[in-house]
């Protein structure tokens, strides 16, 4: 802040003094000749000196002390065109030492300043309520600092020209948290978080983005698995990055597995696929990455050594259309118990439908295909159907694969019989899913759902699937 100098004014009408000369010693009020400076106050040898106020022409003033005509000590300036105001230490005429800056846009600092910039040690507010405690240079923050933002967000470590660089720990207001290394205020260099989740990633980031995260779910096995009727299987899963190498920095995230057994129209029967569905329960078919589409097929696990009592069930998923608790539709792909239409009975207890992973790895163990649910009922295909099967491909608009074999039962459709819902499922079509549940997202982003086809083959047949003889490709 420019002072003013007795000597720019050689003439001057103090109060009191004669005109020429500003007030020897005493009390007195000086225009400074270009009439842009006042000062009234104390004054020793010609000097302003003690208590005083100068006022500008702008409407800027200060007030307080005066060493030899300087503005040093205690005192509070106030800036016209900024609206600022700072109460506390100067030294010729700025700001310098401690004090308060209280800012016309809003907020506040307190803290050491020189040369009328923040320089040290302080705290500033800003006008959006965010507070700073630390050190600052040049009057940014710099250096090692606190700061909670205005969403609750906290951070605390190194700061570089207003930006957070070097070590530092994030606490986000969802209960996430960072501490690692940061650059130009993102996260960058070796760091972990923990987020809200579950999900904990300790590596490499890049510009804000972990370098060896997750990007697809992958089932392992052979591209079509086949499994004996009434037989439980087990499944590796892997969380793998882009180059195809396992995720093994994350841990925690959450999959679910679910089922489904293939869909089909039969040419003659539009309405007729592997399962009669009765009306109402609104099924909706799941488009596969194996040109066919599957409807949902609950998962079960029986335990030995007698029933148990029914587990609760599951909420449904995003891909069921019935509401959460709804016990007269089918199952959605959060594995409810078999049989749950019949009230009272005693279920053996779901396998864990969920699991966390580790180190990119997740194995489900003891999957097992329930027997078809209340309202879905077994299609028999007749001998006589087989026609329909032998026709050349193409012809062939989704397939005529049979899902069983015996002697009909049930009610009779046109040639295909129904039978009623078994122990086990029936030899057949169906896919294995795995879906991201993690909740909320890892850093907003979900993972497609991973699919595997699998073929349940009847009792005694081997390895190889039942296939007529007269379309020996039906399934493939």
């Amino acid at each position: 802040m420019a002072s003013a100098s007795e000597g720019r004014a050689t003439t001057c009408m103090p109060r009191r003094e004669l005109p020429g000369r500003p007030p020897r010693d005493g009390y007195g009020v000086y225009v400074y000749p270009n009439s842009f400076f006042r000062y009234e106050g104390e004054w020793r040898g010609g000097k302003k000196h003690g208590q005083g106020k100068l006022l500008f022409k702008d409407g800027s003033y200060y007030e307080g002390d005066f060493v030899d005509g300087e503005i040093t000590g205690e005192g509070c300036r106030h800036w016209a065109l900024t609206g600022n105001t700072y109460t506390g230490q100067f030294v010729l005429g700025e700001p310098q030492g401690h004090g308060v800056m209280k800012y016309q846009a809003g907020g506040h600092y307190e803290g050491e300043l020189f040369h009328g910039l923040r320089e040290g040690h302080g705290c500033l507010v800003d006008a959006d309520g965010q507070v700073y405690w630390g050190s600052f240079h040049d009057n940014k923050r710099h250096g090692r600092g606190r700061m909670i933002f205005r969403n609750g967000d906290e951070y605390e470590g190194n700061w570089v020209r207003d930006q957070r660089q070097g070590h530092g720990m994030l606490r986000l207001v969802d209960g996430s948290t960072y501490e690692g290394q940061w650059h130009s205020d993102v996260f960058s260099g070796q760091g972990s978080m923990a987020h809200c989740s579950g999900v904990i990633y300790r590596g490499m980031w890049i510009n804000g983005h972990p370098m060896a995260q997750a990007t697809r779910i992958v089932i392992l096995g052979p591209e079509v698995m086949e499994t004996a009727q009434g037989s439980s299987l087990t499944l590796t899963v892997q969380l793998q990055q882009d180059n195809g190498e396992v995720a093994t920095s994350e841990d925690g995230r959450e999959l679910e597995i679910s089922a489904g057994i293939r869909y089909v129209q039969l040419p003659a029967y539009s309405e007729v696929s592997f399962f009669r569905v009765d009306d109402g329960l609104g099924q909706t078919p799941i488009q596969t990455p194996f040109g066919f589409q599957c409807i949902s097929y609950p998962l079960s696990s029986p335990k030995s050594g007698g029933p148990e009592p029914r587990a609760a069930l599951e909420s449904a998923s995003a891909d069921s259309p019935f509401p959460e608790g709804d016990p007269g539709g089918p199952p959605g792909l959060s594995l409810p118990l078999a049989g749950v239409g019949s009230p009272g009975r005693h279920e053996p207890r779901c396998p864990e439908n969920r699991r966390r992973a580790k180190q990119g790895c997740v194995q489900f163990s003891n999957v097992r295909l329930g027997p078809p649910p209340p309202g879905y009922h077994a299609i028999l295909f007749l001998e006589g159907l087989r026609e329909v099967g032998s026709r050349p491909r193409g012809q062939d608009h989704g397939g005529t694969t049979p899902i069983a074999q015996g002697p009909p039962g049930g009610s009779r459709l046109d040639g295909v019989a129904t039978v009623e819902p078994a122990a086990e499922a029936f030899p057949g079509e169906y896919v294995l899913m795995i879906r991201d549940v993690t909740t909320p997202p890892f850093l907003s982003h979900t993972l497609p759902t991973a699919f595997k086809h699998l073929r349940v083959l009847a009792r005694g047949a081997g390895q190889q699937p039942h296939v007529p003889r007269e379309d020996p490709e039906a399934l493939s």
